[in-house]
């Protein structure tokens, strides 16, 4: 781990965001795509599963009906109208091929020069250190692997035969949101923070779930909590951290 963060890159165009669960990307990455997409680019957000885990009090199917719309509602409040959900049951994501499949399809088609993931390491070190779930984890590392797979036509050829895709080799770096070894960082304005704010207080079933607290204050206790435990790496400006690996 580097004692100070190295800006993140911006010479790219377009970005596609993988991760498990609707609301794993507004804990934490949300902020920086805000400052993304106010500069013009283009993110799109894949998300694994439709959440129907997620809250014990309700049952799976209104679990997923409930969270997908509050994760639409969320990608909206940062600029992002592009979200797709694969349909992977929660808390059981498959590691293997199969899910590389899915991945490297939705890369070939978005084209995205860079991949935003969420932490694929075994442990978060918000403070305390604590074990990360079986579907962070295995989601990481697809999207990792899958950034190769999109580009090599002899691994899933089926799909560029069937749909007229392209492989695509275009991805230049894989930003991993939440990791314990961060090497970078996207500093934020205080409206991409405010706009992050409002996009996790979208998740409100979820949070109700969680805590007493009403969603933006939560919401609001959480960005305050993370930017005084990462600004101090970046210069003592507000900052979402990524573990950053070039392709």
């Amino acid at each position: 781990m580097t004692d100070q963060f190295t800006p993140m890159p911006t010479d790219w165009e377009r970005a596609l965001a993988i991760v498990a669960h609707p609301d794993d990307l507004e804990y934490g990455a949300a902020a920086a795509v805000a400052e993304w997409t106010d500069a013009g680019r283009d993110v799109a957000y894949l998300l694994v599963t439709r959440g129907e885990a997620g809250i014990d009090t309700l049952e799976p199917e209104e679990s997923a009906r409930v969270r997908e719309g509050e994760q639409i509602a969320s990608a909206a409040v940062v600029g992002v109208d592009s979200v797709t959900f694969l349909g992977h049951r929660d808390g059981v994501i498959e590691e293997g091929t199969a899910l590389r499949r899915d991945l490297a399809a939705v890369i070939r088609s978005h084209r995205p020069e860079l991949l935003i993931t969420l932490n694929h390491r075994e442990t978060w070190d918000w403070g305390t250190r604590a074990w990360n779930t079986p579907d962070h984890r295995v989601v990481g590392r697809a999207v990792l692997d899958a950034a190769g797979d999109a580009g090599n036509r002899w691994i899933f050829p089926e799909q560029l035969a069937a749909g007229g895709a392209r492989p695509w080799d275009g991805v230049r770096w894989v930003a991993v949101a939440g990791s314990p070894e961060a090497t970078h960082a996207q500093g934020v304005s205080e409206r991409s923070v405010e706009r992050a704010v409002a996009s996790l207080a979208e998740h409100r079933a979820y949070i109700a779930a969680l805590s007493d607290l009403e969603p933006v204050a939560y919401a609001r206790e959480l960005h305050a909590s993370m930017a005084e435990m990462t600004a101090p790496r970046f210069g003592g400006a507000p900052c979402v951290p990524f573990e950053l690996f070039t392709r």
